[in-house]
């Protein structure tokens, strides 16, 4: 008796649909590691070459100050855009803004240069998430969406673990001034073939010319819901956390506690991994389970950092507080996820560019103030940044809506 056989599944295929892989993903991610690793390899040590070109910890602060106040001021700008022309065409344009700021750094070796090139550089990863948050709603099931941003959170951890020790390894032989201008050179070499990627792999924006209009910004601050606004004022707070000490980090473990920038390099290569291994797990139970527990966790380890770094004198101790940097990233997809279910179909990408320009446009004035503190003292730096921490953790625990119920 014949009996009809059921096909079976490849492997690939199984994999792909688990993951929400598709043409256009692969190539997004392709896109992710190749700027990432340029970008990388010099952005963690640029306090370092700063100080070695003749600025001081004003410049060092002005730097984080501006990647805070232009990742705001271009996030906007950066999600109207995605609306207007298209994910596809968008991120070609960001990735030539971004090129556009490696060649000054590369023609120009001064404190004042690397400022004007990061009003491009600097600008890539705040104006190009709306794009990438937008292709990939756009790109997988609705069932699978923070699966998607969490291969993409995944996959930029992997530049970001690479970059720092390639980077760091260049520095150690070549110097701190040579070595970053070497890791631009090849940031620029990357971004090219990044371009070449997303012109010929990722399929068209299905909605690009059909709107009649790009949503204006006073539109999407309406779509702002209470939700997604309790949600904001917490993630702020947390964000002082993070920005107060971001930039003197790799002072305090280079120039303070005497690791070299390759140790740096391994430290932050630590990190990265940690977030890596903790992505995928975590997006699964964030789809079948409640959301808030795994923000609200987060924001923990956002707190604890700066405390944990402060009493880390050696490079055994420090590796310990990596790691706790690295499991902070354990919320941070169902967060972006949670923004693009809650933002209107025909304006993700427009929305979510609105709560990064308010959130981040706040925060950089405690990124420019960060200075200040260093300059009273480490120790001021960082408890005043887990004081901020802590606040916006009790305001999660208290006003935080279950993300479950709100997707």
């Amino acid at each position: 008796m014949n009996q009809e056989r059921v096909p079976r599944r490849s492997i690939t295929g199984v994999i792909r649909s688990f993951f929400a892989l598709n043409s256009s993903m692969i190539a997004l991610l392709a896109m992710v590691v190749l700027v990432g690793m340029g970008e990388k390899m010099a952005e963690r040590f640029l306090p370092l070459y700063l100080m070695a070109v003749g600025g001081t910890t004003w410049a060092v602060g002005s730097l984080n100050g501006m990647d805070n106040l232009l990742s705001a001021l271009y996030s906007f700008p950066g999600g109207y855009l995605s609306d207007l022309l298209g994910y596809k065409k968008a991120l070609i344009v960001f990735n030539l803004v971004a090129m556009v700021g490696y060649v000054i750094v590369i023609l120009v070796p001064t404190w004042w240069a690397v400022l004007i090139g990061a009003v491009f550089f600097i600008s890539w990863t705040a104006i190009s998430l709306p794009a990438i948050m937008s292709l990939v709603s756009k790109a997988v099931p609705k069932d699978k969406r923070t699966m998607g941003v969490s291969l993409h959170s995944l996959t930029r951890r992997i530049p970001m673990a690479l970059g720092p020790l390639v980077g760091g390894a260049l520095i150690q032989v070549f110097g701190r001034i040579k070595g970053v201008r070497i890791s631009f050179g090849v940031a620029l070499l990357l971004g090219a073939v990044a371009i070449v990627l997303e012109v010929f792999f990722i399929e068209e924006d299905p909605d690009a010319g059909k709107k009649d209009r790009a949503v204006h910004l006073r539109d999407s601050i309406r779509f702002i819901t209470p939700d997604l606004r309790n949600l904001l004022i917490s993630d702020i707070l947390i964000r002082f956390a993070e920005q107060i000490p971001y930039a003197f980090v790799v002072l305090w473990v280079v120039d303070r506690n005497g690791i070299t920038p390759l140790q740096f390099g391994v430290l932050t290569t630590i990190e990265m991994v940690t977030a890596m291994l903790v992505y995928i797990p975590i997006a699964i139970l964030a789809d079948r389970n409640s959301k808030k527990p795994f923000v609200l966790t987060t924001f923990v380890f956002f707190t604890a950092f700066p405390i944990v770094l402060y009493f880390s004198r050696s490079f055994p101790a420090l590796c310990g507080a990596f790691v706790l940097r690295g499991l902070k990233e354990y919320g941070e997809p169902t967060r972006k996820a949670l923004i693009m279910d809650l933002a209107p179909e025909n304006a993700k990408a427009s929305t979510f560019g609105t709560y990064y320009l308010l959130r981040d446009l706040i925060v950089s004035v405690a990124a420019f103030g960060a200075a200040w503190l260093w300059n009273r003292g480490p120790g001021v730096n960082f408890f005043t940044a887990a004081a901020f921490g802590a606040a916006g953790t009790i305001y999660f625990a208290v006003f935080g809506r279950d993300l479950k119920s709100a997707v």
